[in-house]
């Protein structure tokens, strides 16, 4: 090969390479196009997003998409996008008016897309999930069966949440048994007793993870097995959560989640506390829950106390009867924290309640959504 014909190869492999490391410095990541959670039953479609309905604008003719850290602004035509709600009403973008289309709601987009804009084209909401009533149980008949205990109450109550959601709160004596991990971790956490009771719950009636458990479990050999539909969103309207010392910290504090941190001791035993904990006391709860004076009722208010549970519950109890629906006690209280050799604050906690909103990671607010819709919609003009 000639020193001529060398050096223009040479060339030509060194562009190629700045090329390929160009390329691979400016690639944007793919931005997924279904929910994690989805994907337990579903796979991935062209032009379909599968995730939660996260914001709606019908003045900027817009819908917000959130699958896990991602989301998508997706332009519709009010008159030509076709909705099917969850009650299976269909009709066009007006059906998106006065809430017919609840908002968090796991959802089902089609698309078209043009020059770079997804434009919506038809919405489908996830209906509740069948199950038949001789499977079904009760908010009431639960809420019995965890005052009673699960050994005198006899049941083996299983969260089918994947952890993350199991950290951050879940009904009492529940232990977290996720669908999709369900065959790799039922020989150690099901009953050796086949006619036992096991009951199963997720997040809600449109979650297909505690009914898929159920068939699970029936295929297992087990012949005494209910379905808590309404799940954690019902439950958490009228009862408490729990969450271990672990599970504050990972789940809440290290993510800086926004919560309500209520250290339910009595002021003057106070020396030492869990950053970011105000002071409630139990012993005023009916006192300090009528001056409370948060507009977000359902922003979520954590609760403990030295160890028992019992001060933390008598305060949520009282936040439940005030209509705030997002209470959770953490297990084992500051005594737990301790234990478990987390960092404490020293002194006396603040004594005034502040909630500050954080968005989380993917999410923008309202305002945002607003400007980004708006801006979707004129490339589509």
């Amino acid at each position: 090969m000639t020193t001529s014909k060398l050096f223009v190869f040479a060339l030509t492999a060194s562009l190629s390479s700045l090329y390929s490391f160009a390329t691979a410095e400016t690639a944007q990541p793919v931005k997924p196009t279904i929910a994690k959670i989805c994907t337990n039953c579903h796979k991935a479609e062209p032009n379909v997003l599968r995730g939660y309905l996260d914001n709606i604008s019908l003045k900027s003719k817009a819908i917000q998409i959130k699958m896990d850290d991602s989301i998508e602004v997706l332009p519709f035509n009010v008159d030509s996008i076709q909705v099917i709600n969850e009650e299976r009403k269909s009709g066009n973008g007006e059906l998106f008016q006065n809430n017919g289309v609840k908002k968090g709601h796991e959802v089902r987009v089609e698309y078209a897309e043009k020059n770079g804009v997804k434009t919506a084209l038809k919405l489908t909401a996830k209906p509740p999930v069948e199950i038949s009533k001789e499977m079904l149980i009760t908010t009431d008949e639960v809420a019995k069966l965890v005052a009673l205990g699960s050994v005198k109450g006899a049941y083996n109550l299983f969260d089918s949440r994947p952890a993350p959601r199991f950290q951050e709160g879940a009904i009492p004596t529940a232990v977290n048994l996720p669908f999709p991990a369900f065959d790799k971790m039922a020989d150690k956490l099901l009953p050796a007793d086949k006619k036992a009771l096991l009951i199963f719950y997720c997040s809600g009636v449109t979650c297909n993870m505690s009914p898929g458990s159920a068939v699970k479990a029936q295929k297992l050999g087990y012949t005494n097995i209910k379905v808590y539909k309404d799940g954690m969103p019902a439950w958490s309207e009228k009862n408490y959560g729990v969450l271990s010392a672990l599970s504050l910290k990972e789940a809440w504090l290290d993510k800086d989640i926004s919560h309500v941190l209520l250290d339910t001791r009595s002021q003057d035993s106070i020396n030492e506390f869990i950053k970011g904990a105000v002071s409630f006391p139990a012993t005023k709860a009916a006192t300090f829950v009528k001056s409370l004076e948060l507009k977000q009722k359902k922003a979520p208010i954590i609760l403990y106390d030295a160890s028992t549970g019992k001060d933390a519950a008598k305060v949520a109890t009282e936040l439940l009867k005030a209509g705030y629906g997002n209470i959770k006690i953490v297990s084992g209280g500051f005594d737990a924290w301790k234990v478990a050799k987390f960092d404490v604050a020293l002194g006396k906690p603040a004594t005034k309640v502040v909630f500050v909103p954080k968005l989380r990671l993917g999410e923008i607010d309202v305002e945002e959504f607003k400007k980004f819709a708006t801006a979707k919609l004129s490339q589509t003009s």
